[in-house]
């Protein structure tokens, strides 16, 4: 299966572009240092609101600070803080998903509790923990955890629950085989894909979220190198510079469109019925 869930995902051209243009992108954040043409906190006001040049391939902001260094260092705090809080509210939210469903007591606690924080908008939760805990990458990240994580204790609950009642986990429990090892070794395997399909789904939102926040002055506070503080020191010189606003819009675009069409990819790869339907169409 996982031969074949890698041979319908490579044979996607959409999936390999968005994929190596995302490693490309990670690859830059982490070699920031040596790929950023000039120190992105460097003040050079004898160089401000500057066009393309050789020593500023994307030009200079009102402070003369290299666009194009900026953005690049960006990438660690706005792409590697969104995959961070993913990455936690993934694993969170699959071990609750995994606990709810396989055991009654702790079923209806977590269940109601994710009832109601799903009753709240999530983009208006992340703004009042953020408004509570104060300014922040740290709080962010926590606000986008605690937002995020009944939806995807929600959906783990429902993948696992269609395979609680198949032959084989009655069978592990007729052996006596350890609730915690049944988790591991069959069910979660089961839901793994899936769950790794919504989370590659959910990163541009958080990327979102991450910027959203930056740019109303929320989050991430100047002089840090972010996208959506980029975005919010570009808007004041909007009339004067627009250009500004583009390389750091346009890298959250396709950042964010990277994300959404990968994993669009991945299910459609893990669709059951993707060959019936490739069969269909020719």
């Amino acid at each position: 299966m996982r031969k074949d869930f890698l041979k319908k995902l490579l044979s996607d051209k959409i999936a390999l572009v968005c994929a190596s243009f995302l490693t490309l992108i990670i690859l830059m954040g982490i070699f920031a240092p040596f790929v950023a043409p000039n120190d992105p906190y460097l003040v050079n006001l004898e160089h401000k609101l500057e066009l393309f040049s050789w020593q500023y391939p994307l030009g200079t902001d009102q402070l003369g600070r290299c666009i194009a260094s900026r953005l690049i260092y960006a990438i660690r705090v706005t792409l590697f803080y969104a995959l961070f809080a993913m990455f936690i509210t993934v694993v969170l939210g699959m071990i609750l998903g995994l606990i709810a469903s396989f055991f009654e007591l702790p079923r209806k606690i977590i269940l109601r509790v994710c009832d109601v924080m799903l009753s709240f908008p999530s983009e208006l939760m992340m703004l009042a923990i953020v408004g509570f805990l104060g300014t922040g990458i740290e709080n962010i990240i926590i606000a986008t955890v605690i937002s995020k994580l009944a939806w995807y204790t929600r959906m783990t609950y429902s993948f696992t629950i269609s395979h609680i009642n198949k032959n084989y986990i009655y069978y592990s429990k007729v052996l006596n085989i350890p609730s915690c090892m049944i988790l591991r070794k069959h069910l979660f395997p089961l839901i793994s894909s899936d769950i790794i399909m919504l989370g590659t789904l959910n990163v541009g939102s958080v990327i979102l979220s991450i910027s959203a926040l930056s740019f109303l002055g929320l989050g991430v506070q100047a002089p840090a190198c972010e996208w959506g503080v980029m975005l919010n020191e570009a808007k004041e010189l909007m009339s004067l510079n627009p250009y500004m606003m583009l390389p750091p819009g346009l890298m959250i675009l396709f950042v964010v469109a990277s994300f959404n069409f990968l994993g669009d990819s991945i299910r459609d790869a893990l669709d059951p019925n993707y060959n019936l339907k490739l069969k269909d169409e020719s």
